[in-house]
């Protein structure tokens, strides 16, 4: 029997075809300025530190389902951040980063070589990652109408968007609940920038005007990375329809994917405290006003962006030539194209480097 290796099904690691672009953005004199990736360079809170300390010292096993101290902070927190109430502890699960959680969804919901999965035009490519990995099929639209009768299984959402920043609104995502449902789709909702809007508010699937109080079929996944400054903590959840909750505990318990226990310590204590995330989200909206003003400035498009950490950004031409400008520029940018065939003429910037090298960015883009 001939094995086909599961990794010859997926498609190439986009950031491995920036080599050559960015070793011109580290020859440039003054340094590079790496806007390519959104990986948070600003320090993780002491009290934070402090809990993930804290159970240093115990050497038994944690549970797959989270500590109910976790499980309750989390729901605390949608509540009183983002006005979803009535989260029942139990329907909450910590994951080991979002990005596995999103990856492994539809392997772990059974789904296979039957089932259609729906992810945004443009997309984070883990979602088109986590279809290929169930086996299932897959299609583009941002609008479910293109799809005609044809039923999903599973639907991908993410607003704010990475990587336009773009924002759906209360009546976009009412159709896309009311789309799934009559159908029997599952709605994943990721929801890692809902903490970072700047023009528009942001709404999550779980919210109560969205769904009429009805959270059947609905999945949101919320990371910690992004505002919390944990990406190295790989901390994360997914909470929503109790029942699918359930469903993948169940699976998770017998594959051991568990979240270490000083993880979710520190985890708990993120989600108690306010303070740290909004300190983070002010230098977020600091970085961007300097950086859009730099790239509007220097004769680039801002499109979307009303939220998130990127800008997203064009001047008319295929998207590789306009990293290469940049990279001659000491600074390295993410070709829209990584994204989806939609993307290729545009730019994701973004804002994870520190005031520093922003700065630096918006020098080098004025002169």
């Amino acid at each position: 029997m001939t094995r086909i290796p599961v990794a010859a099904g997926l498609p190439d690691f986009p950031w491995d075809s920036l080599a050559q672009v960015t070793a011109t953005a580290r020859a440039h004199p003054e340094g590079i300025v790496n806007l390519s990736v959104g990986t948070p360079v600003d320090p993780v809170d002491p009290l934070i530190q402090e809990a993930l300390s804290s159970v240093a010292e115990i050497p038994g096993y944690p549970t797959t389902h989270g500590t109910l101290e976790l499980r309750e902070a989390v729901v605390e927190s949608l509540d009183r951040r983002y006005n979803i109430p009535d989260i029942d502890p139990a329907a909450v699960l910590p994951a080991i980063g979002t990005k596995e959680m999103i990856a492994w969804l539809p392997t772990l919901l059974g789904l296979g070589a039957d089932d259609l999965v729906v992810i945004p035009e443009l997309a984070y490519p883990t979602y088109e990652v986590a279809a290929k990995l169930a086996g299932a099929r897959i299609q583009r639209a941002d609008g479910l109408t293109k799809l005609g009768p044809e039923s999903a299984t599973l639907v991908f959402v993410n607003s704010p968007s990475n990587p336009t920043g773009k924002v759906l609104g209360l009546e976009h995502l009412q159709k896309v609940v009311a789309w799934a449902r009559a159908r029997g789709a599952i709605v994943v909702s990721d929801e890692c920038y809902l903490g970072l809007t700047w023009e528009a508010d942001a709404l999550s699937i779980l919210d109560p005007r969205v769904n009429g109080g009805d959270l059947t079929g609905l999945l949101a996944v919320h990371s910690l990375s992004k505002t919390s400054n944990l990406a190295s903590y790989r901390a994360g959840f997914v909470t929503g329809d109790p029942a699918l909750v359930a469903e993948l505990l169940e699976v998770r318990k017998h594959s051991g994917m568990i979240v270490p226990l000083p993880i979710q310590a520190a985890m708990a204590a993120a989600l108690v405290d306010d303070q740290h995330e909004n300190i983070q989200r002010e230098r977020y909206r600091r970085r961007r006003d300097v950086l859009v003003k730099a790239v509007r400035d220097a004769g680039f498009t801002v499109d979307n962006s009303e939220a998130g950490l990127y800008v997203w950004a064009t001047r008319g031409e295929e998207c590789r030539s306009t990293v290469s400008w940049f990279a001659e520029r000491g600074i390295l940018v993410a070709p829209g194209e990584f994204y989806g065939p939609t993307g290729g003429r545009h730019v994701r910037i973004a804002l994870t480097a520190t005031d520093e090298r922003i700065a630096s960015a918006a020098e080098r883009l004025s002169r």
